[in-house]
């Protein structure tokens, strides 16, 4: 068994959190993807479920790598707590694409492609914002870009959900899409509880 490393080996992490954050977005462009061409492109949820599983990889590399460092380049709770959440955000996204063929959805309703697109942009700014995570410099216009975001995401969640109780819809109906905007809503608070993880760590390096 392998002793503990002494010395930080700043590149592995930060190239760890870059490839979560490219495959975070990679996975929530394939939703992006699934849900404008659905039912056609049903296929492309078992690319985001192979996303997953690279998601999952990378978690557990990364986790595996702070739990065998005396020193890392960042607070261990900070690097746990950040891969945890870029984790959850591609499991809400499998769960959205799984749900969209479990409950036989015919056509995708309008409010959830509006809140893919928000998913995306979202993930553009936080796959971004990794990116530049090692020098801890001018990242806070990132985060502040997923804040908006992000209420652009409840403002819609809300106005969807809304509208499953507007025209007396099939109880079953709306059971269904509830589920599948919530899904939706809890991956881009997922970016937003990342921007603030990555927001406390530019802060403690500074």
């Amino acid at each position: 068994m392998p002793l503990p490393s002494l010395v930080p080996r700043d590149r592995v992490f930060f190239d760890l959190f870059n490839e979560a954050g490219q495959n975070t977005l990679r996975a929530a462009r394939l939703l992006r993807e699934m849900l404008e061409g659905w039912p056609e492109k049903h296929g492309l949820a078992r690319e985001i479920l192979l996303a997953e599983q690279e998601g999952d990889r990378i978690t557990h590399d990364i986790v595996r790598r702070v739990n065998t460092m005396f020193v890392t380049p960042i607070d261990g709770g900070d690097i746990y707590g950040l891969a945890t959440q870029l984790d959850d955000i591609v499991d809400y996204i499998e769960e959205t694409a799984d749900f969209m063929g479990l409950y036989r959805i015919e056509a995708p309703m309008e409010q959830s492609l509006a809140m893919a697109e928000v998913l995306v942009k979202s993930c553009e700014q936080l796959a971004a914002a990794l990116e530049h995570l090692r020098g801890f410099k001018d990242l806070d216009k990132y985060w502040i870009e997923i804040h908006r975001l992000e209420n652009d995401g409840d403002r819609l969640y809300r106005d969807a959900v809304a509208s499953l109780f507007a025209n007396g819809i099939d109880p079953m109906f709306v059971i269904r899409w509830r589920d599948i905007f919530l899904r939706l809503e809890r991956a881009v608070d997922a970016t937003e509880t990342a921007a603030h993880i990555l927001e406390g760590i530019v802060i403690k390096n500074a």
